[in-house]
């Protein structure tokens, strides 16, 4: 069976593309390698791929291709291309966040509608929701407090227009994933940098802040539970980690596990930034069978060795140059 994954070299998409991989799937991926991080770790996301002969990688923008051609023979779509975000979304920034998140989406659901794709699973946000100050549940109504959400929510609308017309479309709004292959723009990322290398740490406003972290292998876990379920389109599922802890604990248990201070940089809070993100796991549960299963601690522990692993890959190519 023939799968295709948008935004494959990123950090979901290229452990979701791997997986898949391992399970005997052929996998298109299709990446424009955007310059909104160093493409040269979209590259190395893809290393473990590019070897194996039933994957195929499509460098170029999703609006540029011919995607009918693209979709040919395809049963599952996982769509995770995309402009991450919030604080880019702001001004002019927002016309690259309508070009990729909605834009992209509606051409992609075009196509996937007319080629008969059996089913297509669309990686949505917790930004849909906004301020809250309790567990977010899917029959909520949002309220996004910055652009991003807005084009996130946008998609998700898009993607319910395309199953009223007969598109097997399912939404999965996913809450701070965190991992191996993280952006470098995410906030535990950014804690590992400053503990390993000494680079100050932006901790906006006191660090209050609560968040639902999700490893990123549950999440490839929810994406494939959704793309092989039966009779759950037109459906947007929560799919987000345990307790929400508070930013400065994170901070703690980081320094903690590489056993270094996380230097902060105290910053004000910037727009567009809730308190809270937690989400209910009822319905993702009773739908797909699904739950977080890797602790904070464990994963944390994941991404320390990535990020010393891809150090270590960067410091040799900076002796042979």
């Amino acid at each position: 069976m023939k799968d295709l994954v948008t935004g494959a070299a990123g950090f979901i998409g290229s452990n979701l593309t791997e997986s898949l991989l391992d399970k005997g799937r052929a996998v298109i991926g299709i990446d424009d390698f955007s310059r909104n991080y160093d493409p040269n770790q979209k590259k190395l996301n893809l290393e473990s791929s590019l070897k194996d002969k039933n994957f195929e990688l499509i460098n170029s923008d999703i609006l540029e291709l011919n995607l009918l051609e693209e979709l040919d023979g395809v049963d599952t779509v996982y769509h995770l291309a995309g402009q991450p975000g919030v604080q880019t979304s702001w001004g002019s920034g927002f016309e690259t966040h309508l070009s990729r998140n909605v834009l992209t989406t509606q051409q992609l659901l075009e196509g996937c509608l007319e080629k008969g794709v059996r089913r297509v699973v669309v990686a949505s946000s917790s930004s849909i929701y906004g301020h809250t100050d309790r567990e977010s549940k899917e029959t909520d109504l949002p309220h996004p407090v910055s652009p991003y959400g807005v084009s996130k929510l946008a998609a998700e609308h898009l993607a319910s227009v395309y199953a009223d017309r007969g598109l097997d479309v399912v939404s999965l709004r996913l809450f701070t994933v965190f991992g191996p292959r993280q952006r470098p723009d995410m906030s535990i990322h950014r804690m590992f940098a400053s503990a390993l290398k000494g680079e100050p740490f932006p901790l906006w406003g006191e660090g209050k802040q609560r968040r639902s972290f999700t490893f990123v292998d549950d999440i490839v876990k929810v994406f494939q539970l959704a793309g092989n379920a039966e009779k759950i389109s037109n459906r947007v599922l929560n799919a987000g980690g345990a307790e929400p802890v508070e930013l400065l604990e994170l901070i703690r248990i980081v320094e903690e596990i590489v056993g270094s201070q996380v230097i902060l940089e105290h910053l004000k809070m910037r727009p567009g930034d809730p308190e809270l993100t937690c989400a209910s796991k009822d319905l993702v549960s009773e739908e797909l069978g699904w739950k977080p299963e890797t602790s904070l601690e464990n994963g944390l522990q994941a991404q320390l060795g990535w990020h010393n692993s891809i150090s270590e890959h960067f410091h040799t190519l900076q002796e042979v140059g």
